[in-house]
């Protein structure tokens, strides 16, 4: 038996779809969980009741941690310690072992390639978060009394993926006849995740017992692209001209006094202002892995829009 928590979303949905390769027992748990494959087994549950996540877990092997909350920082501090305490309590109590799917806000600013071995300097408040789940996990590792993997995936895009700032500021914009926009710098270097792939070596990593007890980065093109050239690559597959406006910060800010997500969304505004490269060769090297390229992921999420 292996289960999600927080199952349903983008991320969870990719991973239950490679799942199936491992285990044919896959419990969804979440508020509101929906059947993905038929012999899916659902599990209602709030994971910031204790109880819950303890029920949750019972007599699964690995429980993935793929779990989302409102982009507001006050429920981030609130919830997201909660949540974890309660996750990794049902698991040492289970004898679960624990993948999080995570994301590299406590890195902060960094220049050059974020690699696993990144120094922790979170630059917001809600890198500041994710620094303390990190620190959370990595404790009871330590101490030996959970097997864990961090997985850690760059800002993502791909099919069926609403969330994603790029999908709706590029692809859904352009879907719609609209003209697209790009946060910042259109002149910067960003590195994307594929979905399908950040699934696919998710199940992979929880199903390696070698993997467990490091931190991870999910396999990401490394051929980077700049927010111009990423535009333009969209807009071809779409086979219309690349027309698109670059939204400042102080367009943000005002934008974010009328609008909740966008002014939670200011204090991340270095990620697109400076030059973000994701390293994967890790992954890459231990499992021989080739990420699918910008080029073919593009026209895939392109093509899911049709």
């Amino acid at each position: 038996m292996q289960v999600i928590l927080g199952a349903n979303g983008v991320i969870g949905t990719e991973l239950e779809k490679n799942l199936t390769t491992y285990t044919d027992k896959i419990r969804l748990v979440s508020r509101n969980p929906r059947k993905v494959n038929t012999n899916d087994e659902l599990f209602t549950a709030d994971l910031t009741n204790p109880e819950e996540p303890l029920k949750a877990v019972e007599g699964a092997s690995v429980a993935y941690l793929t779990a989302g909350l409102n982009y507001n920082i006050k429920v981030w501090q609130v919830q997201w310690p909660i949540i974890m305490k309660n996750v990794i309590d049902a698991c040492i109590n289970n004898n679960t072992k624990l993948v999080f799917f995570d994301n590299v806000y406590l890195y902060g600013k960094v220049d050059g390639w974020m690699t696993e071995q990144t120094p922790v300097n979170p630059s917001s408040k809600k890198g500041e978060v994710r620094a303390k789940l990190a620190e959370m996990i990595l404790n009871q590792v330590n101490k030996g009394s959970l097997k864990a993997i961090i997985a850690r995936s760059a800002d993502f895009y791909g099919p069926n993926t609403p969330l994603s700032f790029v999908n709706a500021m590029v692809f859904e914009r352009y879907r719609k006849g609209k003209k697209a926009q790009w946060l910042m710098n259109d002149k910067v270097f960003h590195s994307f995740t594929y979905t399908p792939d950040a699934g696919k070596a998710t199940a992979i990593l929880g199903n390696t017992e070698k993997a467990y007890n490091q931190v991870w980065h999910l396999p990401t093109d490394r051929n980077v692209m700049t927010g111009k050239v990423f535009i333009e690559t969209v807009a071809s597959a779409f086979q219309i001209k690349a027309k698109y406006s670059v939204i400042k910060k102080w367009m943000m800010k005002m934008i974010g006094l009328f609008n909740g997500i966008i002014d939670e969304s200011v204090e991340m505004l270095y990620q697109s202002e400076f030059d973000y490269l994701f390293d994967s060769s890790k992954f890459e090297k231990a499992f021989n892995f080739q990420p699918t390229s910008y080029q073919k992921g593009i026209e895939e999420t392109v093509r899911s829009m049709r």
